[in-house]
This record gives C-alpha cells, sequence and structure tokens, in this order.
C-alpha cells in the first residue's frame, strides 16, 4: 500500500488492469483497515481517469454474485449519490413509477453514506426484505414490475470497506462505481451522476457497452433532475440540453425537494408522493426523472410524451400498486 500511496502522492495514475488489481486487494481483506482509509481519502483528493474507472468497474464485476435475470428487458434508475444536497428518494421513487408504466425495473441500491438515506434505507424502514434469492426476484418482477437489488447481497466482498465507507462519510470512488455494477446487467440505465466531468467519462464508458443508456445530471450538482436549474444528459443519441424554460417549468428552490432529516422523515416523503399527496414540486421531480427514464427505453418518443405516462402511472395509483405488490 505504501508505493501505492507514494504513486498516488505524485499525481501519477494507474492502468486499467493495475485500477483492477488494487480493488480486488482492498475488497479481499489485503490491507489493513487504516491503509484502506488512507487511500479512499488520499484518492478522493484528485479525478479519476477513465482506464481507473473501467479497472474498479471490471473488478466490481468480476466478485459480484451473478444473477440471470435476462429472460427480462430491464431498466434500473440509479445516481451516484455524493452530490451533498440530501433530496428525498428521487430516483427510488421514479423507478415504482416507471414500474407502474409496464416496464421491468431492476433497482440496485444501497445504503446512504454521504447521505442520510440512501435508497436500502428507506425500503428497508417500509418493510421490505431484502433478498438476492433468484426465484424471489423473478415473482417480483412479474407481479410487482419491480425487484430491488440490495448492493450488499450481490457484492459480498464489499463488506471489507462498507465500515471504512461508513466512517468516512463522504463521497469517494466507490459512489461513482455504484450504478455501474448492477448485477442483472440491465439493457437499460439511467444514470445520475454529480458533476459534468464524471458524466463525460461514464458518457466514454458506456459507449463501449452494448446497453441504451442516459446520464443526467443537473448543471447546480445535483446527480439527477433536480428542476431547479437546466440539466444535461448524454445518451446513445448524443449529448444534450434541457431548458426547464422550453420544458414548461418554473424553476423550483432546493429546499422544496430536500430529504427529511431522519430515514423515518424520509419515508413520510416517499409515501406521500405514491399515495398522491406530494407537493407538486415533489411530483413533477420525480416525474421528470420517470420520464427520462423511460425516453431511453423509448428514444423515438418526446420527453412530454414520456412525462404523460409517467404522470398516468402516479395519479392511476399504478406506481402504488406496484409498491404494495413488491412489499407483499
Amino acid at each position: 500500500m505504501k508505493k501505492i500511496l507514494n504513486h498516488l502522492f505524485e499525481q501519477k495514475t494507474f492502468t486499467k488492469q493495475q485500477a483492477k488489481e488494487i480493488l480486488m486487494d482492498l475488497t479481499r481483506g489485503k490491507f489493513n483497515t487504516s491503509q484502506m482509509a488512507a487511500f479512499m481519502a488520499v484518492y478522493c483528493m484528485r479525478n479519476i481517469t477513465v482506464q481507473e474507472l473501467e479497472g474498479f468497474r471490471d473488478a466490481m464485476l468480476e466478485l459480484c454474485l451473478p444473477i440471470n435475470l435476462a429472460d427480462y428487458q430491464l431498466i434500473d434508475l440509479c445516481g451516484t449519490g455524493g452530490d451533498g444536497k440530501d433530496t428525498f428518494n428521487i430516483s427510488t421513487l421514479a423507478s415504482f413509477i416507471v414500474a407502474g408504466a409496464g416496464y421491468k425495473v431492476a433497482k440496485h441500491g444501497n445504503y446512504g453514506v454521504s447521505s442520510g438515506c440512501g435508497s436500502s434505507n428507506v425500503m428497508e424502514y417500509l418493510g421490505y426484505r431484502f433478498t438476492n434469492d433468484i426465484g424471489a426476484l423473478k415473482h417480483n418482477l412479474d407481479t410487482a414490475g419491480i425487484c430491488f437489488l440490495h448492493a450488499p447481497l450481490f457484492h459480498p466482498a464489499m463488506k471489507t470497506v462498507a465500515p471504512i465507507r461508513k466512517e468516512l462519510g463522504v463521497k469517494t470512488f466507490f459512489n461513482m462505481l455504484g450504478p455501474m455494477v448492477n448485477p442483472a446487467k440491465p439493457q437499460f440505465q439511467m444514470v445520475g451522476v454529480y458533476s459534468l466531468e464524471l458524466a463525460r467519462l461514464y458518457a466514454y464508458l458506456y459507449q463501449k457497452s452494448d446497453q441504451k443508456y442516459t446520464i443526467l445530471h443537473s448543471l447546480e450538482g445535483y446527480d439527477e433532475v433536480s428542476l431547479t436549474c437546466d440539466f444535461k444528459t448524454y445518451s446513445n443519441a448524443g449529448e444534450r440540453t434541457y431548458s426547464l424554460k422550453n420544458l414548461g417549468f418554473e424553476k423550483i428552490q432546493p429546499n422544496k425537494i430536500a430529504g427529511g432529516s431522519s430515514v423515518k422523515e424520509s419515508a413520510e416523503i416517499f409515501k406521500a408522493v405514491l399515495i398522491g399527496e406530494g407537493s407538486t414540486e415533489q411530483n413533477n421531480v420525480v416525474l421528470s426523472n420517470a420520464a427520462i427514464a423511460i425516453n431511453t427505453i423509448k428514444p423515438s418518443a418526446s420527453f412530454a410524451d414520456c412525462f404523460y405516462e409517467a404522470e398516468e402511472s402516479l395519479l392511476s395509483k399504478a406506481a402504488l400498486t406496484s409498491f404494495k405488490k413488491l412489499l407483499a
């Protein structure tokens, strides 16, 4: 580890293979906790390269528990987190709206590390029991249109670094990896990222895959469509900037989409949106993210058409039904 840290201190980069080997060694417990904490902290002080991100991703996928859901056309809605905005669970809610609209969703999620309430926190609080049983996951997809993939159950090697990430409490390169290592390997993916630089790195890697994807970033630093500002997307069709004015939205204030100060409060917001008691701002933000996801599956459709499709899922309570069926 001393050699690796000195490499970082000298502002040198790693090759794809070196990055892969480093992450494999980290997760196998080759280094002690102090060394791993030092590596993660020092790594935060410089920008990651495409080769390093690709190497880390390949290591995670090689180490993960494989799961075969190839019979389904799946989409994942997942953000990197780490934007420091403490919004409510927007992408998780949007996932149920997409499922309610008739699409199959494989939602990859985890406990919050740099935020107070990750998708796994709120799902667990609301009564969902995590599973990696293939039969149960297929049943979820068949009945609810969605399955929830709790990352620790599929990435057992991560148990070595999970406590260190929690103690550090800040975003690390593991935030960047989360959306890229969904064990179901969905054909479609909507990924929110916290910086334009990371969006471009993601775009470069996703161009090399056979996935249909949309990478999005709101220009004030959100890893989702926030409606507090314009947002940018990178997709199979190229790069695009969406103007709130052109989409017909008024700019909203950040406090309108804030999450709760506890998991309980976050869960209350979650339930309120699903049962039709969310605020206009909360609803529009969730529906906009769901619309981008639907647009990823149906690239020839307009944003407006996809938004209306998402809105029908919410207003008809189809999204709520999907949620209830998953819990059942």
